[in-house]
């Protein structure tokens, strides 16, 4: 069985060295994404909410080119710059978590790329 690379304009580009998600037989293994608008290259105004948001937004564009959805994740994990925004990224989480709650970890890291408030990583199914 072989894997593949996915790749859609209607989540940010790779910075680096990696993929949007890699798709092996039926799982899909989604990098982390930031809240960076597709459309202007640029993070989302607003603070931790708007972040998590546009990076659910774009978890989501990467899933759907993936032949997946939000609705098929199995498990997430999300990194925030500050825990003390726990409540408000939970908040927004629950929205498009609302059917399906997948498994997750949460943790604070000392700094995200490009100093996102807000990181989440996914596994899903097709």
């Amino acid at each position: 069985m072989e894997s593949e690379v996915i790749s859609t304009d209607k989540a940010p580009k790779a910075i680096g060295p990696y993929s949007q998600a890699i798709k092996f037989g039926n799982i899909v293994f989604c990098s982390g994404q930031i809240p960076i608008d597709p459309l202007t290259g640029e993070f989302v105004p607003g603070g931790i909410v708007e972040q998590t948001e546009q990076v659910l937004k774009n978890l989501s564009a990467v899933l759907e080119a993936a032949g997946s959805s939000l609705q098929k994740v199995v498990k997430t994990t999300v990194f925030l710059a500050d825990m003390n925004d726990f409540a408000a990224m939970n908040e927004v989480y629950e929205r498009f978590f609302s059917r399906n709650k997948p498994a997750r970890s949460t943790v604070q890291a000392a700094r995200l790329p490009k100093d996102a408030r807000v990181e989440i990583e996914c596994i899903a199914f097709v």
